[in-house]
């Protein structure tokens, strides 16, 4: 009697990482390998697209894969079944398209090909995955497909055009762009601010049985039609007049008002919001906290428990948790802080119309696994993303914070009556309940005075002191990592996948630098910026790339049909490249030539374009090494000793205008100072957008440029 041969499997992932986790989890009839990402791509020699032919891609092997996926195919003739398990996204879909064709799976037709994906590498989601094994979803490898065909033809298309008005080793992107020009938006926004004056006015009153004064700020007056009216104040002046006008008022509380308030607790993270919360939380960049999430959704060695995946997939927008992952969450938090802890009603999600397939929302994969208990098994860096995605998970799941606020309203009504009636307010929170805030605190609560149980409006209170303050407005600030992710979010620019790779390479091209967590456009950054924003205005137009990633998602949903975006997209881009090679001078950002001349050799110096900004550089190199630094002045003194101002660039790049004196002399500006006098104060007057500014807030002076007339700010 003849026996039947035992059936054997082949899963093939994306990540070696992933190999020993899953392998445990399956008997001896399976093996798993790796495919180490993608194994075809365009070539990097030409664009690698067939414009005459329907813009068909052509896709190579990858260099250096070769011997790879000879090892794939030889373990793909011992299997009967093959299953396709790299990432649940459409970037996985593509691999798993692109390794079908490598493999020649198509033509293997005594073997059954599958695709299986898993939102976590547990046994039961691996198993469960392989019961639901699917065919590859090809409106996901199309959506997939269209955004690289997109992104090498802005790249291979205008990248020479870069190299060749300005120089070699540059690069533009579809997203990239964009983002750049977020970053120098938001510039032109910051130097180009004025900041305006304005003032607070706080009063510290004694209060009947209370030992601790009670520090209430300036709200505004009793209006003409004896309602409360707010009042911003300006100037000195207006608040003098208050302060004086209430010397010998008599003061009352007027109100006194008590409420409760919840605070209701997070939702679960998202790529997006976990890299925001990462940067600051643990000041991790957007790049290292999804590479150590990457770790924690591979497997970790655990001791005594093998390797372990401790997260479900990294990216994702959505918020969904799965009922099982609920129920469990739900327990834990029960047995572990009690049912008054837990959140009784399912929280409202947002629907989002740009949400990217079914994902889940990231948390442990386990939420009994607790952060103390594999802390001595993980890196400090895993510990500490772990931990925060724990925490933040748990806390999702539980009630709302609770607290009893008070606001106290006092009014002053002056002796003489000649001003109207004042009115100050005072408020203040207690907290009742802790809620999620016993596992998780987004920001810490504002500090605020505690307010007496007794006091009502019965209570006497007295005048102590006023303290006025002056102040300015100040300009929206600079883009951080984490803010410039919460922006492209916002404008649907992008997807979790392309938000660190995104800022990484505008990072990495020296067009933005980062000091302490902010961003800046380096000269190189302003001279790209500028070229993209003059010749290609739609593929830097915010609105026109949110667009393109909603096509991209028709795709996906098998609404779109993918070529017709790329038909659509592709001649106005060639057209406009082709009217900027005509129109475009070339950017002298290196090599022009000076009058400077080398003592070395005898030529005339050129400007070269280095890492840190500008500086001469004798042309006869490689024989002549000689380099100067180069002063790029403005025909500017120095207001402090007189000497020229001069273009300097910061360590990383930033451009800012400092005393040719330096070190000695400490004068520096990042505004280009002007060289007209103030004519209110004599002092310095700095550029900004079309108005040249005082340099000295308290003198507030502000001119359009060219104008002969001022204005105070």
């Amino acid at each position: 009697m003849a026996v039947s041969r035992k059936k054997h499997n082949l899963v093939i992932v994306e990540s070696p990482a992933k190999v020993k986790t899953i392998k445990k989890f399956l008997g001896s009839s399976y093996e798993v390998a790796a495919s180490n990402g993608h194994v075809r791509d365009l070539p990097k020699s030409k664009m690698g697209i067939d414009i005459e032919h329907d813009y068909e891609p052509q896709y190579i092997t990858i260099r250096g894969k070769g011997e790879l996926l000879a090892g794939l195919r030889k373990l793909v003739k011992k299997a009967d079944r093959i299953y396709l398990a790299t990432d649940p996204d459409r970037e996985g879909e593509a691999i798993s398209w692109h390794l079908k064709a490598a493999l020649k799976l198509d033509e293997a037709k005594d073997k059954q090909v599958s695709r299986i994906t898993f939102n976590e590498i547990t046994k039961k989601a691996v198993t469960e995955s392989l019961k639901n094994a699917r065919k590859l979803d090809m409106n996901l490898v199309d959506a997939q497909q269209t955004r690289r065909i997109l992104d090498r033809m802005v790249g291979y298309e205008i990248s020479p055009l870069l190299w060749a008005k300005v120089k070699r080793g540059l690069s533009a992107g579809r997203v990239q762009s964009v983002a750049l020009r977020m970053i120098g938006d938001r510039e032109d926004e910051i130097n180009s601010f004025i900041p305006q004056e304005y003032w607070t006015l706080e009063a510290s009153f004694a209060a009947a049985g209370s030992k601790k004064p009670l520090q209430a700020r300036y709200y505004g007056q009793i209006g003409a039609d004896g309602k409360p009216a707010r009042v911003d104040l300006q100037t000195r002046e207006e608040t003098m007049r208050i302060v004086d006008g209430l010397r010998d008022a008599s003061f009352a509380i007027r109100e006194v008002r008590r409420s409760e308030r919840t605070r209701k607790s997070p939702l679960p993270f998202t790529t997006s919001t976990l890299q925001q919360e990462a940067s600051r939380v643990l000041n991790f960049s957007t790049q290292k906290t999804m590479r150590v999430a990457q770790q924690l959704y591979e497997g970790v060695e655990i001791k005594g428990q093998g390797t372990v995946a401790l997260i479900t997939y990294l990216r994702t927008d959505s918020v969904r948790v799965s009922d099982e992952a609920q129920a469990s969450a739900a327990a834990f938090i029960e047995e572990s802080y009690g049912s008054e802890y837990l959140l009784q009603q399912e929280k409202e999600e947002k629907k989002n119309s740009k949400i990217q397939d079914a994902h889940e929302a990231i948390r442990p994969t386990d939420v009994t696994r607790l952060p103390a208990a594999v802390r001595e098994s993980l890196s400090r860096e895993q510990y500490r993303l772990y931990q925060l995605i724990w925490k933040r998970f748990v806390a999702s799941r539980m009630s709302a914070a609770r607290y009893e606020t008070t606001q106290v309203r006092i009014a002053g009504e002056p002796a003489q009556g000649q001003i109207p009636v004042q009115l100050f307010t005072v408020a203040s929170s207690r907290l009742l309940f802790e809620g999620f805030q016993k596992v998780y605190m987004e920001n810490e609560d504002e500090k605020t005075p505690a307010l007496g149980k007794g006091l009502d409006t019965d209570t006497a209170i007295s005048l102590e002191s006023f303290d006025p303050k002056q102040h300015f407005t100040q300009p929206a600030p600079h883009y951080t990592e984490a803010s410039l992710v919460r922006a492209l979010e916002e404008q649907g620019i992008g997807r979790p996948s392309t938000y660190a790779p995104t800022i990484t390479t505008i990072l990495a091209r020296r067009y933005i630098v980062k000091e302490e967590k902010n961003l800046y456009m380096t000269e190189l950054g302003e001279v790209v910026n500028g070229i993209m924003k003059d010749a290609f205005p739609t593929i830097v137009n915010p609105s026109f790339t949110a667009n393109m990633e909603t096509l991209l998602d028709g795709i996906a949903d098998g609404e779109v049909r993918w070529k017709t975006v790329i038909e659509n997209f592709y001649p106005d881009l060639h057209e406009a490249v082709v009217e900027a090679e005509k129109t475009l001078e070339k950017v002298q950002i290196a090599d022009e030539e000076t009058e400077e001349i080398c003592e070395n050799c005898g030529r005339h110096m050129v400007i070269k374009y280095g890492p840190h900004g500008k500086f001469l550089a004798c042309p006869g190199f490689p024989e002549c090494h000689n380099t100067k630094p180069y002063y790029e002045k403005i025909g500017v003194a120095c207001p402090k000793c007189g000497k020229d101002i001069i273009v300097r660039m910061s360590k990383k790049g930033r451009r800012f205008y400092g005393c040719m004196g330096s070190p000695e002399c400490d004068f520096m500006s990042w505004q280009k100072p002007s060289a007209k006098k103030c004519p209110r104060c004599g002092g310095l007057m700095l550029e900004k957008g079309n108005r040249l500014v005082c340099a000295d807030k308290e003198c507030g002076y502000v001119e359009s440029r060219g104008d002969a007339e001022g204005e105070e700010s």
